[in-house]
């Protein structure tokens, strides 16, 4: 819904980029300013800092710094400052729009609503298929009535594939034309249904789906949380005072899609999840080699501002996990193992256990007093999470307790006690739930997932950067 509130946001947004470019129009900065702040800025806080032979020499007291800083472009010249970027760091950015960027960390982005996935259409195949994961309300996907289990071939009658889909997709407007899948050849064939989808300036509520379910002699909590956000802390401890208000036994957390956020609101979500182990050390953040002295631990607690959470005290947590789920969704199991039974269901996770942050161009590399004459920010990985035993996710991913592949032709409804992922977690709760899981006909392995069009969507990041 579009309130006074959300218009005195965009004003101010507006009036902000518009005194930025006006700036920028008057005043070019040239890319040595702005690779002096990116040299300096990693050399002082980038997790690899001392792996990095550039950052360990200090080029910036040496006299040829100048032309090092003018040998490349921003983008180029940030690359190779980057350790390992196809193995190790896979996470660190860099935006030549930190606007763009703020509004995404606040749930606010550019889009029409259909969440998807991509795969080949058959394995070695350069044609692609989408597949529906989930609809946002009050969008125009929801609008033109497209549903969780649709499947597409073609965007503005083109088929799909692994070199067009991106130009396909990232344009602002765009229609998908559905198909359907004949399981004996093995082909998608065109049901002739298009939909027209326009995208426009949305803020996603992360807390998707909240139920409570009755199972056998038990009430279970389903939470669908696909995000960590900050703006939505207060009513997520909402959203657990209705699961203490109904005395649920139970909890299923669904991050199936949650690519992380805040590492401070997986805190308050471990909290909420808990409440037995106020104060003691949810998670430790570990800096690079030269801040060691400013290594910090989460630790769990039992309010916000000034509000109590409202604690569920459980002893065992069921979550929900696909290979879309990462950083501070990997957080979030990670560091309760070592307190409560964690049974994961579904698929291995990304593998992400760093944390990053906001860097700007400024005196020190907050927001405050930034440079006016760019909109360049970076987004490094400056630590690394582990639990209260020290122990890390594992860069290949937390594997499941029970794996369960989802079906491209039967997602079913997020919700539904038919759909196989919610349903194994049912037959975990009550035996006497026990469901046969259906043969997977189009599994979903490795697909691309429609936010990894938005570039830091895997981020787990922290508000504040360590004294250096």
């Amino acid at each position: 819904m579009f309130t006074i509130k959300n218009l005195r946001f965009y004003v101010l947004l507006f009036i902000a980029f518009s005194s930025c470019a006006k700036d920028l129009d008057d005043n070019p900065v040239s890319s040595n300013d702005i690779n002096d702040f990116i040299y300096k800025g990693l050399r002082s806080y980038y997790l690899y800092n001392d792996l990095v032979p550039d950052l360990v020499e200090n080029k910036s007291a040496q006299p040829d710094y100048n032309a090092y800083l003018n040998a490349n472009t921003p983008e180029n010249f940030f690359e190779n400052l980057i350790y390992q970027r196809q193995t190790v760091d896979r996470f660190s950015w860099l935006t030549s729009d930190y606007l763009a960027l703020e509004q995404q960390f606040q749930g606010t982005t550019l889009q029409n609503g259909m969440v998807y996935g991509l795969d080949r259409v058959s394995p070695g195949s350069n044609d692609l298929y989408g597949f529906v994961k989930y609809i946002l309300p009050n969008s125009s996907a929801s609008a033109e009535g497209v549903l969780r289990g649709h499947l597409f071939t073609k965007v503005n009658n083109q088929t799909l594939t692994v070199s067009n889909y991106r130009s396909l997709l990232e344009k602002t407007s765009y229609s998908i034309e559905l198909a359907d899948y004949n399981t004996t050849t093995n082909t998608f064939n065109s049901n002739g249904t298009t939909f027209n989808l326009t995208k426009q300036t949305y803020t996603e509520n992360p807390i998707f789906k909240a139920e409570i379910l009755n199972v056998d002699t038990e009430k279970v909590g389903y939470l669908v949380y696909n995000r960590f956000t900050n703006e939505f802390d207060e009513q997520l401890n909402a959203t657990f005072g209705n699961f203490v208000a109904n005395n649920i036994d139970q909890l299923v957390l669904d991050l199936r899609y949650n690519p992380g956020g805040s590492v401070n609101t997986a805190t308050l979500l471990g909290s909420l999840i808990t409440g037995q182990f106020n104060n003691m050390v949810f998670s430790k953040l570990n800096y690079n080699s030269n801040l060691t002295s400013s290594n910090q631990n989460y630790t769990f607690t039992n309010s916000i501002n000034n509000q109590t959470l409202n604690s569920l005290n459980l002893s065992t947590i069921y979550v929900l996990t696909t290979d879309n789920t990462a950083s501070a969704s990997e957080m979030i199991i990670n560091s309760l193992r070592p307190y409560i039974n964690v049974v994961q269901i579904g698929t291995t996770t990304v593998g992400k256990s760093q944390a990053s942050i906001t860097m700007y161009d400024s005196p020190n590399y907050t927001r405050n007093n930034v440079n006016p004459l760019h909109l360049y920010a970076m987004q490094p990985l400056v630590a690394k999470t582990v639990n209260k035993n020290d122990v890390g996710v594992p860069s290949t991913g937390l594997v499941p307790s029970v794996t369960i592949t989802e079906d491209a032709l039967n997602l079913n409804e997020l919700g539904s006690l038919t759909e196989p992922l919610l349903a194994e977690a049912l037959a975990q709760i009550d035996a006497n739930n026990k469901v046969v899981q259906p043969q997977v006909r189009k599994p979903i392995t490795k697909s691309i997932h429609s936010s990894s069009f938005l570039k830091f969507n895997e981020d787990m990041y922290i508000n504040n950067l360590p004294n250096n």
